[in-house]
């Protein structure tokens, strides 16, 4: 996976970025305030990626029910010229593992598992894990939800690196062939460490307990509910093409194409998420508690399991700050604390953040990266998006100037 903690610590990098505030006055309405407040984040969106070489990218804010703002940006696809909108299809990457999550403590609630069983009950070939620390029985589905239980960052815990090799292990029976490989790298529970390999182990528990293959389950238990009737994992079904984003990374000759779909593997349920901005609006209103979500919507999860998501577990490090609860990254800064995640796979780059006070929130995502470490998004070559610069913009400016507006 193309992941890692110093991607989301750049995107949670708020406060560095000092944006403009609101105009307010007491005969200005809500929406009388937030276009101008909006007006440096569109700017800022549009320059941003013109200068940064991005090839195409989506951006909504909402507020409950209301879309207030949404900007397309560039292209889809360079060869057929084809325009980013609103049908546009992006990979989600690590996005995938908030679904994931929302998935497990389902069955919490129905009573299929507890967030404390040992995760070996589940998948049993983690015995083969060298664990230095203790017993593997220690290691919980609550540190496989809250990156605390010392399993590496990657999934390969060699090469995978290589134009031939393949993307990710393909079979489950790769994943369980490298477990003899694998060792837990500190006390569980002990401190955040991001990996992709744990929330495999919680697709792998979701199948186990289900007896459904992960995208099943997901597409009955979400998707359905909440009508993201245009999002799917992995290969890309025959209508959808047309509205299918290609992903670029780009150097100093310019953007090369990664081509339209790629298979996850094994590690779906870490990040094969693929699906139109407007669906995942769809997803973000139904964590507010937007009134306008259906009947159906509102039954995927109970309000008091969300927020028992959204409490702070373990501080994510850095200079940033911030905290990782069951899944999401916290963050508390100037009165507010948002709700989020980022995703990072082949050229895709994404984030939303949500207040689930003010029910008001942002998802972006982007289809270029740079080529030599797409997981860098400081670097700063020519030629080369400087992804960081794009994120922090974006979040300064929305913290400082938009999202307050909901909190008066």
């Amino acid at each position: 996976m193309m992941t890692g903690p110093s991607f989301r610590q750049t995107a949670l990098a708020v406060l560095l970025i000092a944006g403009l505030g609101p105009t307010t006055g007491p005969a200005q309405t809500i929406r009388d305030r937030f276009t101008p407040a909006w007006a440096p984040v569109k700017e800022f969106f549009h320059r941003t990626l013109n200068d940064e070489g991005v090839v195409g990218g989506s951006m909504i804010f909402f507020h409950g029910d209301t879309v207030l703002a949404q900007e397309f940006h560039g292209l889809a696809d360079l060869a057929t010229n084809r325009a980013v909108d609103e049908r546009t299809i992006y990979h989600w990457a690590s996005i995938t593992k908030t679904f994931t999550s929302i998935a497990v403590m389902q069955l919490r609630d129905r009573r299929r598992l507890g967030l404390d069983d040992p995760a070996l009950q589940y998948v049993p070939e983690l015995r083969a894990v060298h664990n230095p620390f203790g017993p593997m029985e220690a290691i919980t589905l609550r540190m496989l939800m809250s990156h605390s239980a010392g399993f590496r960052n990657g999934t390969w815990p060699w090469g995978g690196d290589k134009p031939w090799h393949p993307h990710e292990p393909v079979a489950w029976s790769q994943l369980v062939a490298m477990m003899p490989y694998t060792e837990i790298l500190f006390q569980p529970g002990t401190k955040f460490s991001y990996s992709n390999p744990g929330v495999i182990f919680l697709g792998r528990t979701i199948e186990a307990l289900t007896g459904e293959d992960y995208e099943t389950y997901i597409e009955k238990n979400l998707f359905r509910p909440l009508g993201m009737s245009s999002s799917y994992f992995d290969l890309t079904p025959y209508h959808l093409l047309p509205f299918r984003s290609n992903n670029y990374d780009i150097g100093t000759g310019g953007p090369v194409a990664n081509g339209l779909d790629f298979d996850t593997g094994i590690t779906v349920s870490n990040g094969g998420l693929n699906a139109p901005i407007t669906d995942l609006v769809k997803y973000l209103q139904f964590l507010v508690g937007a009134p306008g979500v259906p009947a159906a919507g509102r039954g995927v999860l109970a309000r008091a399991s969300l927020e028992e998501m959204w409490k702070p577990l373990l501080p994510l490090g850095g200079p940033e700050g911030g905290s990782i609860g069951l899944a999401y990254f916290l963050l508390e800064r100037k009165g507010l604390n948002l709700v989020g995640h980022t995703g990072s796979q082949k050229a895709f780059r994404s984030f939303f953040y949500i207040d689930p006070v003010s029910k008001a929130g942002v998802v972006a995502v982007f289809n270029t990266a740079p080529t030599d470490d797409p997981r860098n998004p400081t670097d700063q070559g020519p030629g080369k998006p400087r992804i960081g610069v794009l994120f922090s913009g974006l979040l300064g400016r929305l913290t400082d100037g938009v999202f307050p507006i909901y909190r008066q």
